[in-house]
């Protein structure tokens, strides 16, 4: 077995391929988006068995605040071989040369939970999945007092769409530890397509987003993007208009399905996607430990 961090660009098509095996009915960042966002403090890594990548790893700053995100895959015909173990002492050893006391991960069956308990995590919360069918999806009415544009009409917003919305949304999340997201983050890694990114707009000001993120792998399926209101201007149907905006528009460019992951607590945003016709699919664990984590 080797592991040895990835540096080539087929490195990261192969880290990418095992994200793809493990987890199919997510969409997976491309090389160019996987290389964006490499910075001195990232770590990917590859597993090799004879020669053949079958793992992947990632250590890298959570996007919750002051912990560390640790991330072992295995493909699942290459499992409880010593593969993911190796993995994960490397990434949580990056992760601790780093500086960080704790680490969070995500786990999605009961393999891999049992498999995180093994070495000390602990179940801190839970995401549900939230599933779509796209069909003939109208056009909602053209709200009065506040104007729907996208990103690619008005791109000069987004970072204003970080300062007015995301800073003062984000605190509201059902998560353990409050988010940090850094305008870089906002801007790289929260959008893909301007064209498919909406925002509720009153003047200069923006007041909600909502729209997709497009899956090159399979363009027929696509991730909702984060959802959120301005305080003020919740319970006056913009994020429904919003995500009736972005269902209208995955129909005329065919996208067949869309699905997002809604924290178990967000009673609001469960009901609302249960009111535009989701249903419920997978659900992801998010899971915590305390660093140096302890190795049988």
């Amino acid at each position: 077995m080797e592991i040895r961090p990835v540096q080539s660009d087929a490195d990261y098509g192969a880290w990418r391929d095992v994200r793809i095996a493990v987890q199919p009915d997510e969409r997976a960042l491309t090389v160019a988006e996987l290389q964006e966002l490499e910075t001195p403090q990232r770590l990917l890594l590859l597993a090799e068995l004879d020669g053949e990548v079958v793992g992947s790893g990632l250590s890298d700053r959570s996007s919750e605040s002051g912990r560390a995100f640790v991330v072992p895959r295995v493909r699942p015909d290459s499992r409880r071989q010593g593969v993911g173990t190796q993995l994960l002492r490397a990434l949580s050893d990056h992760a601790v040369a780093q500086g960080y006391e704790r680490a969070t991960s995500g786990v999605e069956e009961e393999g891999s939970l049992a498999f995180a308990h093994r070495f000390g995590f602990a179940e801190i919360g839970r995401q549900v999945e939230q599933v779509r069918r796209i069909g003939d999806e109208p056009w909602p009415t053209t709200p009065s007092d506040y104007q729907v544009v996208t990103v690619a009409e008005r791109p000069e917003l987004w970072a204003k769409a970080y300062e007015q919305v995301a800073l003062p949304t984000l605190p509201d999340m059902d998560v353990p530890s409050a988010l940090d997201v850094s305008p870089q983050e906002w801007a790289t890694e929260w959008i893909n397509d301007p064209s498919a990114m909406f925002m509720a707009v009153v003047g200069e000001d923006v007041i909600g987003v909502a729209g997709l993120m497009l899956d090159t792998d399979r363009p027929e399926r696509a991730e909702v993007a984060y959802t959120a209101v301005r305080r003020e201007w919740r319970g006056k149907a913009v994020a429904s208009t919003l995500k009736r905006t972005s269902m209208a528009w995955a129909a005329e460019h065919g996208i067949t399905e869309i699905y997002t992951w809604t924290q178990q607590g967000n009673e609001n945003m469960r009901r609302l996607n249960e009111h535009l016709g989701f249903s419920y699919g997978t659900v992801s664990i998010r899971v915590l430990a305390t660093l140096p984590l302890e190795f049988p």
